[in-house]
């Protein structure tokens, strides 16, 4: 099936409350191929360096219900068959993975490429940043408001991580209580099967890809949280880092391709830290920024 795809452009940055997700949402946006579809952005308030509220145990909990809200009322004018969605942060992928799997009848495998869960709910951190908590909201698992935007929770059968391959104790008990599987980047490293007889055993005729961009190793890809300039040695300590190479990801998004169709594909997390030094510096320098006259 062909159908309409639609480029979603969702700049959010507050759901992982860094702001430099803006910017690299609107840069991946630049570069990417060209559209074969309509393209729709929905909007959100540029970042300014104001604190973000702590508000029912989420960070920035109304304004994110109401950028979902936007995401869902361009898919309801739009009715799109497939969807490319270019964030911002993990939580984009809630409206549209929602509408998917409900456009579908439930017959919609998630394939989560990501160095991090995304099930956590409030009760398991004090200040909740929402983008860790899409995949468990898509599944119909945390906090009310989140999981009442999501017309047909996914089975938990059928979703599958990528790259996942560590993670905190509470992560791992919701991970094994809900019987979710995982293909480490080990387990990828020769060939895509362990994903593969995942989507064959599903059943599914069509599969969303969440993929955040952290599940690269940092070594081959630096436009990343755990590259932030500046930040303290032991920042990230005990966070898992990712170990997929670029080509692995590639040939791994292509040969499920290849197996059943892709209706969804989310590119997450992009920081491109250097593009936005430069961006920040020339704004500053005479005739450019300053002393323009």
């Amino acid at each position: 099936m062909d159908g309409k795809t639609l480029r979603l452009h969702f700049p959010q940055w507050q759901g992982g409350n860094i702001e430099a997700y803006h910017f690299g949402s609107q840069l991946l946006a630049m570069l990417a191929p060209a559209a074969n579809g309509p393209v729709a952005t929905v909007k959100v308030a540029e970042p300014d360096g104001s604190k973000l509220p702590l508000e029912n145990g989420i960070v920035a909990r109304d304004t994110l219900l109401r950028q979902i809200g936007s995401a869902e009322e361009i898919l309801r004018k739009e009715m799109p068959d497939k969807i490319v969605v270019l964030g911002g942060d993990c939580l984009v992928d809630l409206a549209p993975f929602a509408y998917l799997n409900e456009r579908y009848g439930g017959d919609l495998a998630i394939l989560w490429v990501d160095a991090h869960p995304d099930v956590i709910t409030p009760e398991h951190a004090a200040h909740a940043h929402a983008h860790a908590m899409v995949l468990g909201n898509l599944m119909g698992e945390g906090d009310a408001e989140f999981t009442a935007r999501v017309a047909k929770p996914i089975k938990p059968q059928n979703v599958m991580y990528a790259g996942l391959y560590d993670m905190s104790p509470v992560e791992w008990q919701i991970v094994e209580r809900l019987g979710l599987k995982m293909a480490t980047p080990s387990k990828l490293a020769e060939d895509s099967e362990p994903i593969l007889d995942w989507l064959r055993s599903t059943g599914a005729k069509r599969v969303a890809i969440h993929f955040d961009l952290d599940v690269i190793d940092p070594s081959q890809f630096r436009s990343l949280n755990f590259t932030m300039p500046d930040i303290a040695p032991d920042a990230f300590a005990g966070v898992p880092r990712g170990r997929m190479t670029i080509a692995h990801v590639i040939r791994l998004l292509n040969d499920v391709a290849d197996q059943v169709e892709v209706v969804g594909l989310g590119i997450t997390e992009h920081l491109p830290w250097d593009a936005l030094i430069i961006r920040d510096m020339l704004r500053q320098l005479p005739l450019l920024g300053k002393h323009r006259g």
